[in-house]
């Protein structure tokens, strides 16, 4: 169990908001794969709890876009009716506009639960101070944080930071920003265990997490970063000693990897191990939910097209019919080329598994001209960030 505020998560797994990923139709394939995972012995324990298969956060969403109401924010925000928490990520650089997007999801009851993003190391983030090298302006990072939490006080609506472990290894804020969260209110903490300049190459460093849990000790630690099956989930908190654990990458074309993980953590070796037809079969329901949410066939395809090499990641398909699939524009248009594959393939074992997406390379992060001379705001910098947010999105 994780206590997040008054949330009790029954099992103490997160979806990590990814842009263009975890909107509402992919969420529900997370959610109700959670809930398979729950063994019958637990099922009856934990059904009280609102959330008893794990967390599940919307694509982040920018403070400013959401105080004004643009049509992609509202979007972004939308939740199906099934999901028993709401939980909604917000990015921003100035406390100002955050404070007043937090009274906007808690006054109009949008939200159960707000996470605050300072872990997206994409530039069109960094470049403007915010993400993961906007906890180096450590007095920033305290006024954003203590704001929204004050908004949110009184409303039983817990606020929680996922962060980075800082810009680079010369410039690491994890800890700081780790007690400085703790300190204005917020109900957890998650720790994407690599720096911006990571990205996110290499092997995350699961120490950090460690670390953050010793220095962090009055609200839960949640560790993030290469979790790529529920044993790994399993590997980090036991190594780590963390709370729970945030899984981004490792789901995406595999939303199925939420059964593992709660079956994983009430002690049940089940695991899902889909053949291509099994694949295929999701990938089509996902297309429904898709044109459902979205309301429009043409988006919604467009929207799907970036699954497809996910969910077809170690079978044999062929580059010619991957490249078709990552051009469907109907449903039946998908059909048939989802019927032209040889569906009766078994799961292919480790070529499914594994890293996903592109993980980059390590890169100097962009930041704002001077950011990094001192930790504190001038008067240049504090314009400047007042001017900065707009509709931006990164995971």
């Amino acid at each position: 169990m994780l206590q997040i505020g008054p949330i009790a998560v029954g099992t103490p797994v997160v979806l990590a908001p990814m842009a263009g990923v975890t909107n509402a139709p992919f969420r529900r394939l997370c959610r109700e794969a959670g809930a398979a995972g729950l063994p019958a012995d637990r099922a009856t324990e934990v059904a009280a709890s609102p959330a008893p298969a794990g967390l599940y956060v919307a694509e982040m969403v920018t403070s400013r876009a959401l105080v004004e109401r643009t049509p992609e924010s509202m979007r972004i925000i939308s939740h199906d009716a099934g999901e028993g928490v709401r939980s909604v990520q917000l990015y921003g650089v100035d406390p100002a506009t955050v404070r007043a997007a937090v009274r906007m999801l808690v006054t109009e009851e949008r939200a159960d639960h707000i996470d605050l993003n300072f872990g997206c190391p994409v530039p069109k983030v960094t470049r403007k101070g915010g993400g993961a090298v906007l906890p180096w302006k450590s007095e920033l990072f305290s006024a954003i944080v203590s704001g929204a939490c004050e908004e949110a006080a009184g409303s039983g609506i817990p606020v929680t930071v996922k962060m980075r472990m800082g810009i680079d290894a010369d410039h690491l804020t994890y800890l700081d920003a780790g007690l400085r969260a703790q300190d204005a209110g917020v109900a957890s903490v998650a720790l994407h265990a690599r720096t911006a300049a990571d990205y996110y190459s290499g092997t995350a460093h699961w120490d950090s997490i460690a670390r953050l849990k010793e220095t962090v000790t009055d609200v839960p630690v949640l560790g993030n970063g290469d979790i790529w099956s529920a044993e790994d989930a399993l590997a980090m908190v036991a190594h780590t000693g963390c709370d729970g654990v945030v899984v981004g990458r490792g789901c995406q074309g595999r939303p199925w990897l939420f059964t593992d993980l709660v079956a994983a953590f009430a002690g049940s070796d089940v695991r899902v191990r889909p053949g291509l037809g099994e694949v295929t079969a999701v990938i089509r329901r996902h297309a429904e939910l898709m044109v459902d949410h979205f309301g429009n066939e043409l988006k919604a395809l467009r929207e799907l097209r970036k699954h497809m090499s996910w969910y077809l990641k170690g079978y044999v398909v062929g580059g010619q019919a991957r490249a078709a699939l990552g051009l469907v524009s109907t449903l039946a248009e998908l059909d048939e080329r989802l019927g032209a594959l040889e569906l009766d393939q078994a799961y292919p074992g480790e070529g499914a598994e594994g890293p996903r997406g592109r993980a980059g390379s390590a890169k100097v992060p962009h930041v704002p001209s001077g950011w990094l001379d001192s930790r504190d705001i001038d008067d240049e910098l504090r314009a400047m960030l007042e001017q900065a947010e707009s509709s931006v999105s990164g995971g």
